[in-house]
Formats: C-alpha cells, structure tokens, sequence
C-alpha cells in the first residue's frame, strides 16, 4: 500500500466510521477502485479504527471516565456481548464477505431504503442514555450485530436498535458512539492477535499512520454528525448510500 493509498482508507474510516454509511463497506469500495488485493488489507480495514474509536472517547472523556455512573459500563458491556459471540461463531464466514466487494454494493442500496423510512418506522422517543435499560442496551446490541455484514453499518444498525427502544434520536446517536468503543476495541484486537505473526513492519507502519488520520478526521466528523442529525435526521444518508451502492455495482459489472 502506498502513502497515498493509506491517506486515502484512513481518511475514509475516520469520516464515514460513525456516519451511518458503512466506513467498512467505503473502505472496501474504495481499496477495489485503486486496485488493492481486498484479501492484502482486511487486517488493515478492521485495526484502523482504533484511531476512530480513541476519537470517541477524547470527545466523551467526562462520561467515560465517571466511574460513579457503574451503569454506563454495565450498558456498554450488555450491548457488545451479542456482537462479540456472533463475531466468534461465524468469523470465518465473516471475513470471507470482507473480500467479496458485491456484498457492499446490495447492502448499501438496502439500508439506504431502510433508512429514507427509518424515522417513520422508528419514531425517536424521550429515553436518553442515562434512562435507557440494561435490555435496552442488549436489544441494541443485537441489531448492531447485523452491521458484521459489510455494506449495512454498525452506526445505522445501532441506531435502528435505539430508536426501537424509544431513544431519542440524539441519545441514539450518541449510544451508537459509545457501543463502538467496546465493540470496535475487541475486533481489532482479536484481528491483530489472529494475524500478528503474518504482519510485515510495513503493514504495521501503514497501521500506525491510518489510525492517527482516522483519529483527526473522526473528530471532525462526529461533531458534524450530531449537528446533522439534530436539524436534518437520517433520510439523505438513505439517498447516499443508495446513489453509492448503485454506482458502485454499475463499476464492478463493467
């Protein structure tokens, strides 16, 4: 991989990792349009998100590090337990999907219907994160486990499972952050302790460097994104990722 190559996926995870576009499914789009070996870069599309993860939690240092509020940690432990299981059960299944680049042109059109009629199917509520249950949290959790198929978006598909609860859409927003920490943490972890030993000082070098541009873009676009769901909701990130998915299934045919 080149510099560029890496400026380019890194930018990429960090703006579309909490986007509910799928920052995995435009990372796959865009290593299949420069012509990346998707089977060479897999480690690599799951470990950058460290930068985005350590994004959120300097952004919500406060609620990450109140450790009066047990509960948090309670929740968030609750809600990453059906994607850790799930992730163990069928990894191998799921990291083949990680090289069929398809898959993410079918899902990206999907959810992107789902999502111009999410907020009339899922009307928000009033709960906030501190009001929400621990089975609130579970339910959200499983629904987020939908997001392990490339394409479909771990952001959308925990948020779907949070207006579901009757989150409000800003608390939904904002638990779909703080379940990434967990979740995203133990997936790429589990991929570098599965692929150490075949990792070259290259790859581990093109790692270091995406995760600090994930980490700065991140930053940006989660201050963005909450601003953007408070005035205008989910329905143009449906006609994106609609248009996208389109576009990119036209590419692979011709």
């Amino acid at each position: 991989m080149s510099w560029l190559q890496n400026l380019i996926l890194a930018v990429i995870e960090g703006i579309t990792e909490y986007l509910p576009i799928s920052s995995t499914g435009h990372m796959m789009m865009a290593g299949e349009v420069m012509g990346l070996k998707l089977s060479d870069i897999d480690t690599y599309l799951i470990t950058v998100q460290f930068g985005a993860i350590l994004a959120v939690v300097v952004l919500y240092y406060r609620k990450f590090f109140d450790f009066r509020s047990w509960q948090f940690y309670v929740k968030l432990i609750a809600g990453f337990i059906p994607a850790a299981v799930l992730g163990l059960l069928f990894d191998d299944f799921l990291e083949s999907l990680l090289q069929t680049p398809v898959v993410v042109g079918v899902t990206l059109i999907l959810i992107g219907v789902f999502l111009l009629k999410m907020e009339k199917l899922l009307p928000q509520g009033t709960k906030t994160v501190d009001t929400m249950t621990v089975k609130d949290a579970l339910v959200i959790g499983v629904v987020q486990s939908i997001a392990m198929i490339p394409g479909v978006s771990r952001s959308a598909a925990s948020i779907a499972g949070a207006l579901g609860c009757k989150l409000s859409r800003t608390a939904a927003t904002e638990f779909s952050f703080f379940l990434a920490v967990p979740t995203l943490s133990a997936a790429g972890l589990y991929k570098l302790y599965k692929n150490w030993d075949t990792l070259s000082s290259h790859q581990l070098n093109d790692i270091a460097i995406g995760n600090v541009l994930s980490f700065i873009t991140a930053i940006i676009a989660i201050k963005f994104f909450i601003e953007l769901v408070k005035k205008q909701g989910f329905a143009w990130f449906g006609v994106y990722r609609i248009i996208v998915g389109i576009l990119f299934l036209v590419w692979l045919a011709v």
